[in-house]
């Protein structure tokens, strides 16, 4: 955790640097630790700790503007570093669009870190005896290996238990000051199989949570065989167009350059697709996809963004209508709009059926639900490589996963692509899940489009 000390030294930073002759500062300061026990084969294999402390200082100086980092916060050493940073800042070419926010626009309600539920008091006790204890309540290793499996043969199995501390403190010479701290327990399996004639498979799975008491241990080993056993067998699927099911796990791969594509920095460069999209019915009638920035307990969640800007609770698009860019303060000015924030916290997509308005009881769509509705396709489980064009949408992705027929899935397939285009896309989206993971800071769920170009 940051102590007084180093808070004092954080705020000091700011002071300097005005000294100086900086026009305005901001400082942030980041504390983090993480530990973990790792087993290979039910044995201890390592052990880690890592311990980091890092300070960023953003100046602002003459019209101009720049950013420094820096682990050594002792006195001399700190005021030198501050003062060589004002300096160079003065070499830079002139910017005025390089500004501290409003004062107005940044969060008050940030002031222990802890508001949000994010931090589980008894992380520091947890010892080294208890962190190897859950590494082991993972390993299936021994269980498997002892018992007679049909049609594969367990090679390895890796599971890794880790709890991470994070603490950050924001402070800037307009007067901000705000502080967001953070416990994570995660777990970790993959494994490797192989079949009677020789073939290897992988899969993995993994958990996470704010809290220690809702870290799911239990199951994520076997999901992870589960995973790579249903691999084996893999049979060659012709290329054509089919209905394309996405896993909750992968899926947002997807909505990822939609995200990105709304990044006001993207637009301002005119590396975006969406340029021109604010205020525009781009997407299907009745899809939303929000941005539940302040949500309780929930990983992702967070009162201010990397300027100090207060988040909140929002809509990206409702009713298929663009609603906003990510804007900061900087390119807010560079483009005359109003500012929002720097980015997404925590995305949220709901569900949805082409065509529909979904009652209540509708509204729980499981994975399960979405093969049945669709019939016949293609159930994508990964993603392997490919990129997408920020300019254009247009994507090429490597997959794999399983075809299906009549709801139910029929084998698995590996080694095809998809291609085409993002916005064509996701207008083709046929239905929209309620089963998003619980444990990931995206809340993306499956997702069901029609028609799409696949090579066998």
């Amino acid at each position: 955790m940051i102590t007084d000390k180093e808070l004092d030294i954080a705020r000091g930073c700011i002071r300097t640097a005005l000294r100086y002759g900086a026009s305005a500062a901001r400082v942030s300061l980041n504390k983090s630790v993480s530990e973990g026990c790792t087993l290979l084969n039910g044995e201890l294999d390592k052990i880690t700790h890592s311990a980091d402390r890092s300070v960023y200082l953003y100046i602002f100086a003459d019209d101009r503007y720049g950013t420094f980092s820096t682990n050594k916060l002792e006195g001399e050493e700190l005021d030198g570093f501050i003062r060589n940073a004002v300096d160079m800042v003065r070499l830079l070419g002139e910017d005025r669009s390089y500004t501290l926010p409003d004062i107005g626009r940044t969060a008050k309600d940030a002031v222990t870190g802890k508001e949000l539920g994010l931090f589980d008091e008894g992380y520091k006790d947890i010892d080294i005896h208890q962190r190897l204890e859950k590494a082991e309540l993972l390993s299936i290793f021994s269980k498997v290996t002892a018992q007679q499996n049909e049609g594969f043969t367990l090679i390895s199995e890796e599971c890794e238990y880790t709890d991470t501390c994070d603490d950050t403190f924001l402070a800037d010479s307009n007067g901000f000051e705000g502080r967001h701290t953070e416990t994570t327990f995660s777990c970790f399996t993959e494994v490797t199989v192989s079949d009677r004639d020789g073939n290897r498979y992988s899969g993995y799975w993994w958990e996470m949570a704010p809290m220690a008491a809702d870290l799911k241990i239990a199951g994520c080993s076997e999901k992870a065989l589960d995973r790579a056993v249903s691999q084996i067998g893999p049979k060659k699927r012709r290329s054509g167009r089919y209905r394309m099911v996405v896993d909750r796990t992968v899926a947002s791969r997807l909505i990822s350059p939609v995200i990105n594509a709304l990044n006001s920095t993207s637009i301002q460069q005119h590396l975006s697709f969406l340029e021109g999209s604010s205020g525009k019915r781009l997407f299907p009638e009745g899809l939303y996809l929000k941005d539940l920035a302040r949500t309780y307990g929930r990983s992702g969640s967070r009162l201010f963004d990397t300027e100090g800007v207060a988040t909140k609770d929002a809509d990206i698009i409702s009713d298929g209508v663009v609603m906003q860019y990510f804007t900061n303060t900087c390119m807010a000015n560079k483009m005359g709009i109003e500012p929002t924030i720097e980015d997404i916290s925590r995305p949220c997509l709901l569900p949805y059926m082409k065509g529909r308005s979904l009652s209540s009881e509708e509204k729980d769509i499981s994975l399960k639900d979405i093969l049945s509705f669709c019939g016949n396709g293609i159930l994508v489980t990964g993603f392997n490589g490919g990129n997408s064009n920020p300019v254009t949408g247009d994507f090429s992705f490597g997959i794999e996963g399983f075809a299906f027929a009549a709801g139910k899935i029929t084998h698995p397939v590996r080694e095809m692509l998809i291609t085409g285009n993002i916005m064509e896309l996701w207008n083709s989206l046929v239905v929209a899940g309620s089963d998003a993971r619980e444990s990931s800071r995206w809340q993306i769920p499956s997702i069901a489009f029609e028609g799409v170009a696949f090579s066998g």
